[in-house]
């Protein structure tokens, strides 16, 4: 059996983890969903063309995507450490987690805006919307339900990045897993947090589930 100490260890790591997650996928959407919409919009046959802006954005985006996390985080310690005064702690982790997070959010609106239906894009022109309106009034509302699917997508993979923060000591169960079930060969609690982190995921992809299952004009 645990100890208290020990559960109120596992509880704190559970909040941590749920901070880490909660504020960096509000802040890689704040970046990744003006990106994604820029990236829709500057494609070929996009309401806005601009294809040399599309190539250098896309290719930014690729470069910062094809970087494993775990070295991201180590490669940019300097500026984490600039930007919020230390490189360690769930805040801290936050830098990374953003930077990493904010290319694959904007794929995943940049998918979601291009399943909309050509046809409603072309009556919003010939009705002589604005490229604007187009994005934010006919593309955002029809793309509704997918957004918020590849939200839920989206948070838990920023939890699972969250986890491997605990390596540089990075707060939340990461790092209650790799002090305690890694280095001090303590199974039980490697496991507890594990179960913690599963939980976790489930619970985040049913209430995103549930809510695009009420956003779909299509099931009703």
């Amino acid at each position: 059996m645990f100890s208290p100490e020990m559960w109120s260890m596992l509880g704190i790591s559970i909040l941590e983890t749920l901070y880490m997650t909660l504020i960096s996928s509000l802040f890689a959407y704040v970046l990744g969903l003006p990106l994604g919409l820029l990236l829709v919009a500057t494609d070929k046959g996009g309401i806005w063309e601009k294809r040399t802006l599309n190539r250098v954005l896309g290719t930014i985006v690729n470069i910062l995507r094809s970087i494993p996390f775990i070295i991201l985080l180590v490669a940019i310690i300097p500026f984490t450490r600039a930007l919020v005064g230390t490189s360690i702690g769930s805040t801290a982790t936050i830098v990374p987690l953003v930077i990493a997070a904010a290319p694959f959010v904007a794929r995943m609106v940049e998918s979601s805006l291009k399943e909309v239906d050509a046809g409603v894009i072309e009556a919003a022109k010939a009705m002589g919307a604005s490229p604007l309106q187009i994005l934010i009034k006919v593309l955002l509302p029809e793309a509704k339900p997918s957004l918020i699917v590849g939200c839920a997508i989206a948070v838990t993979t920023i939890l699972g990045y969250s986890a491997m923060s605990g390596f540089v000591g990075g707060g939340g169960l990461g790092t209650v897993a790799i002090k305690y079930g890694y280095h001090r060969y303590q199974t039980d609690v490697m496991l507890i947090c594990i179960v913690f982190l599963v939980l976790i995921v489930q619970a985040f992809q049913a209430i995103g589930m549930r809510i695009a299952t009420r956003g779909d004009k299509r099931i009703r």
